[in-house]
């Protein structure tokens, strides 16, 4: 059978109730498997992961997205992580059995079906419809609170939206969905509060820096716990393994004297991921991951 999984980005990680019903509204028709969902009260964002039969994947997607877009407001939003839409980000993300191109036809129906909602629309990634708006962080440049202004620019080619209105939208702001190969959402959390020396070591890590080319990452407080995270995203876990990240990490901050607290790994983590992770730290260079089970 095959498998397609979802990691919907949603603008709410305060209001518990919200998200509940953004859950029910997903879980209302054909059975998926909620692997995963994940707030965050500083971000003020929720992580829904799930997967299934493509077709059941799919309706889910747009019964939540519709739910977020009726529940959420973006006028009121606040939260420390870059969003510009109650919506944010939709990827989708071949599991089994389903080709990247059948994929971007579920991807750009998904997008079809907002965008008649009333919400602007735009393609990312492998469904990306130009090559210069590949990369989210492009496209969300600005955030929600620069949207109105390069959507009415008319030399800002990067903001006429592939689907729905080109006029801003206040309340819902904007959307990304596209395709994309499994990425590892990573997050280490660094004890001190100085946000310019997590920015510092950020940029050692970060492709756009200088960096790891397949590391996208910002330096977000945590006030709650009074610690800087650097929170990533790690597009390609084959060719910018964990531990080298981590370790890059440890070394930099190490140099301000900063420890680490703890990390977080959020969302479903591709079992293919930990076996250059066991490699490095367990130093078993003949392990292989047939050697696995549940």
């Amino acid at each position: 059978m095959a498998v397609l999984m979802a990691e919907v980005n949603i603008s709410e990680g305060k209001n518990m109730a919200l998200v509940e019903e953004v859950k029910n509204a997903l879980l209302a028709g054909d059975p998926v498997d909620l692997i995963d969902l994940n707030s965050n009260e500083d971000h003020n964002r929720t992580v829904f992961t799930y997967k299934g039969e493509p077709r059941a994947v799919l309706e889910g997607t747009k019964r939540l997205a519709a739910k977020a877009v009726e529940l959420i407001d973006m006028t009121k939003h606040h939260g420390s992580h870059p969003r510009m839409g109650a919506v944010d980000v939709v990827p989708f993300i071949p599991v089994k059995d389903i080709t990247i191109e059948e994929t971007i036809v579920l991807a750009k129906e998904f997008g079809s079906f907002l965008g008649g909602l009333g919400v602007p629309v735009y393609y990312y990634e492998d469904a990306a419809t130009r090559e210069d708006r590949k990369a989210l962080p492009k496209l969300r440049k600005g955030e929600y609170e620069g949207l109105k202004d390069r959507m009415a620019d008319p030399e800002d080619i990067d903001y006429g939206p592939d689907e729905g209105p080109s006029t801003f939208n206040a309340k819902s702001g904007a959307t990304v969905t596209g395709v994309r190969f499994p990425l590892v959402a990573f997050n280490v959390n660094l004890k001190m509060n100085d946000i310019e020396i997590g920015k510092k070591i950020v940029k050692a890590v970060r492709a756009a820096t200088g960096g790891y080319q397949h590391v996208r990452a910002i330096a977000l407080p945590l006030e709650e716990r009074g610690l800087i995270q650097v929170s990533m995203n790690l597009t390609n876990y084959e060719k910018t393994p964990i531990h080298r990240v981590f370790e890059t990490i440890k070394s930099e901050a190490s140099q301000y004297g900063v420890l680490i607290e703890d990390t977080e790994l959020v969302g479903p983590l591709p079992v293919y991921a930990l076996e250059s992770v066991l490699k490095f730290y367990l130093q078993a260079h003949s392990f292989n991951m047939e050697q696995l089970y549940s």
